[in-house]
């Protein structure tokens, strides 16, 4: 006779708890309604958008191949293994120091600075943002993770070539789902990805992370920002993708523990409220 017990299937839980509810509603304020340019409109005293009237022409194409390199430098530490041992919160104004510092040496040169500091001041963000990934139970070492910290630089931009669909939260991890699921594939199976694949992946986060640079620039070329501004401007720029972290892994973790599908869909329940 067989005495066996069959075995438990834990299935994930249909209902968030008051507290779970509460963070998921937290992070949809961030991730749909994303404060970076009010914010830089309240250092330069002007709104942004006029801000970036200032910013010749010609800039933003090297805008562009400045995000993208910057974006290409993070995937390349991303793809590299991340070192295992966890580090104290208060690690994150370390990270804000040396992100401030080094985008105000760049900013003293102008464009030609920015495209030497931001690949620097960019990789700094991401060890930022992979400490948030770690304290949200995520394991660094796997790339799918490593891979999701890059996402978050596309988080809170909106590209020209999105439509309404891709500009939510969802939408956004729907749009980079297919060339990041290409570059996990290869690198899992052969330790490198194509170029081709690499170059989609640096892309599609290039061209919303470009969005929120040249808020970022257009922000540090009011004249009267000053020294003690474009501080405060490159400051903002770090909290803004650490705050996009926090809510990004949040949600995450909330998946694991409810489901995607559940979670999915009271975000987007709560987003339609606003």
């Amino acid at each position: 006779m067989n005495t066996r017990k069959p075995t438990l299937v834990t299935l994930p839980q249909t209902t968030l708890s008051a507290t779970d509810l509460a963070v998921l509603r937290e992070a949809v304020r961030h991730l749909e309604h994303p404060s970076l340019a009010a914010r830089l409109s309240s250092v330069v005293g002007t709104p942004i958008e006029m801000a970036l009237q200032l910013l010749p022409r010609k800039w933003y194409l090297r805008l562009h191949e400045a995000a993208e390199r910057a974006i290409g430098n993070a995937l390349q530490i991303a793809i590299a293994p991340m070192d295992d041992t966890p580090t104290p919160k208060s690690r994150d104004v370390v990270y804000n120091l040396f992100g401030m510092a080094s985008g105000a040496a760049g900013g003293l040169f102008g464009l030609p600075g920015l495209a030497v500091e931001l690949p620097i001041s960019t990789g700094i963000m991401l060890r930022a943002i992979a400490e948030v990934a770690r304290r949200e139970g995520e394991d660094v070492h796997s790339l799918e993770t490593r891979m999701a910290c890059v996402q978050v630089f596309a988080l809170g931009g909106r590209a020209t070539s999105d439509d309404a669909a891709e500009t939510g939260y969802y939408g956004v991890r729907f749009a980079l789902a297919t060339s990041v699921s290409s570059a996990i594939e290869q690198l899992a199976g052969h330790g490198t990805a194509s170029a081709p694949v690499l170059a989609s992946v640096v892309r599609a986060v290039a061209s919303r992370f470009g969005v929120n640079l040249s808020h970022k620039v257009a922000a540090q070329m009011v004249p009267i920002v000053g020294a003690a501004g474009a501080a405060t401007v490159n400051a903002i720029f770090i909290r803004h993708f650490q705050e996009m972290a926090r809510s990004h892994f949040a949600v995450r973790r909330l998946e694991r523990l409810y489901g995607t599908d559940v979670v999915k869909a009271r975000y987007e329940a709560l987003a339609a409220e606003h």
